[in-house]
Formats: C-alpha cells, structure tokens, sequence
C-alpha cells in the first residue's frame, strides 16, 4: 500500500474518532480524555498537556469522563495524574473498557465515579518500581518473598540456597522504597476514596446511619487493605470483575454495558484499540480533535 493510501486510511480512522468522541461527549455531558499505556514517567507530562489543550477548546467544562487502559506503573506518576486531572475538572469519571491495573486501579480510586462492564477489570494495589538494569518489579512481590524468607529464619529453617539468595537479593534500601510504595498507595486510595467517591455518602445502607467523615475513612481504609492484600488475590495480573468488586469490596461501581453509551463507549475504544495495534503504538492518548503516539 502506498504511503498516500495509508495516510488516506489514517485519516478516515481519525475521522470516525472525531465522529464517535463528539457523540460521546454530548451523551456524557462530559470531556472525553482516553489514554492506553503504562503508568510510568512521561505518562503524566502526556495528560497534563491534554488536559489543558482540551480545556483551552471549552474553557466552561467541568466534567471529564477519562477512559483508562494501563497494566500499571509507578504510584507517584499515578498521583501526579490525579492531581493534574483535579487541577482543570470538578467531577472526573473513569471508564475501564478493558484493565486498568495496579497504579491503575489505584488512580481511579481518584475518580468521583467508575464506569466498567462485565468484561472490565481491576487489579491489586501493587505498585511497580525501577530495577537495576532496566524494566520494574511489584513492590508487594518482593516484600511477600522476603517476609517468607525472614520467618524462615526466624525458625532456623532456611537453606544454604536461601541464605545465599536473600543476601543477594535483598537491599535493604531497596526493602525501604518497596514499604512506601505499598503505605504510598494504600494512603492515596484511602484518602481518594473519602473525598471523592463517597463524597455524597450520607446514609449506610442497612442501619440507615449517617455517615461521618470518620466512616468514610474507615471504608476507605478496608477497601485499600483488602486490595493490597496478596493472598487474596494471589498475582500482580489477577482481574478483579465489577461483580466482585461489588460483593467483595461493597464499591459502587457503574455499569456502562446497562446504560445508553454502551454501544458508544465499546465502538470508541474498540476502533481506537484497534487504531493504536495496526500504528504499532505500545501507548497513546486520545481527545476530540487529537490523537498522539506516546511510545
């Protein structure tokens, strides 16, 4: 295929984004931001700047509806998106067409509503952090591995193999940054949680209590421990269902697939998932009027 050909079908896809993102728009009442990728550095300078070029194009908005897909990163980045996206919007709602995962789960926490389907997940609160050498680890990972090793020891069983792994492999400043990293995101949601997403939390359900600043935290609290918490849900990747996520955790979540955007919300993200493979993009950003390669 020539290159005019190409540019041709790139055009068209963008066309219908443009097409499907003002729909979208008007039936969300709502700016629209969508961002695919990791959670990592870069990512956050990304959103900042798309946020304050789609607020320059309707100054007078304040709501944004921000779909997610992300198999994680790094909780600082995450914090510094909350924190941008609070700085231009008063009511932000997260839509997870697919995963938002780890960081992932824990920035939308931030929102003051989440919007999944049967098909979306979130995932444990397990923050990554950079590894010698390049890439990252989970911080719960490695905690869990050396909390098992140290009650080994504690008992006098550990091995040779053992003994010498744990010397090697355990930093104890490294040990040091994988703790914050855990209390770091257990803070964030707790704190996130209260304020935004049980904001208009004015009654319990079942005493009919009302409900204090104190009980918001609490809530808070055990939802943040309960994500955090690896041998429920045994891996980094595991999924966790908006009917688990309801039953489990007691969170209310939206359900998109039972609402008008449904076909709207699944026709945008799938021609811009499907845009971003065939471009060869591993993360992009997308508003009305603009698409961007991020890496």
């Amino acid at each position: 295929m020539s290159a005019d050909a190409i540019s041709n079908a790139n055009e068209l896809v963008e066309d219908r984004l443009q097409t499907i993102v003002e729909a979208l728009e008007q039936n969300l009442d709502a700016d629209v931001l969508a961002f695919s990728g990791a959670i990592m550095y870069g990512a956050d300078t990304a959103i900042r700047d798309f946020a304050e070029w789609r607020k320059r194009q309707k100054p007078s908005s304040a709501k944004l509806a921000f779909f997610l897909e992300t198999p994680g990163g790094y909780i600082e980045v995450a914090q510094r998106i909350a924190t941008t996206l609070r700085k231009h919007y008063r009511r932000i709602e997260f839509i997870v067409p697919d995963a938002a995962m780890s960081a992932g789960t824990v920035l939308v926490m931030s929102g003051d509503a989440i919007h999944m389907d049967y098909y979306s997940t979130l995932g444990p609160i397990d923050p990554q952090l950079p590894k010698e050498g390049g890439g990252s680890v989970p911080a719960l990972g490695y905690l869990k591995k050396f909390d098992e090793l140290m009650v080994k020891a504690a008992s006098g069983g550990l091995n040779t193999a053992e003994t010498t792994y744990l010397c090697a492999k355990f930093d104890p400043a490294e040990l040091y940054q994988y703790e914050h990293a855990r209390k770091m995101s257990v803070f964030l949601l707790e704190q996130w949680l209260a304020k935004y997403k049980f904001r208009n939390w004015r009654q319990t359900r079942t005493h009919r209590r009302k409900v204090t600043p104190s009980i918001r935290r609490e809530r808070a609290r055990e939802i943040a421990e309960k994500l955090n918490d690896t041998e429920k849900w045994h891996s980094h990747g595991h999924g966790i269902s908006i009917d688990v996520l309801r039953r489990d955790l007691k969170l209310q979540i939206e359900d998109f697939g039972k609402s008008k955007s449904r076909d709207l919300i699944r026709s945008y993200w799938a021609i811009l998932a499907d845009y971003m493979g065939k471009m060869g993009h591993r993360a992009m950003m997308h508003a009305k009027g603009k698409y961007s390669q991020l890496a």
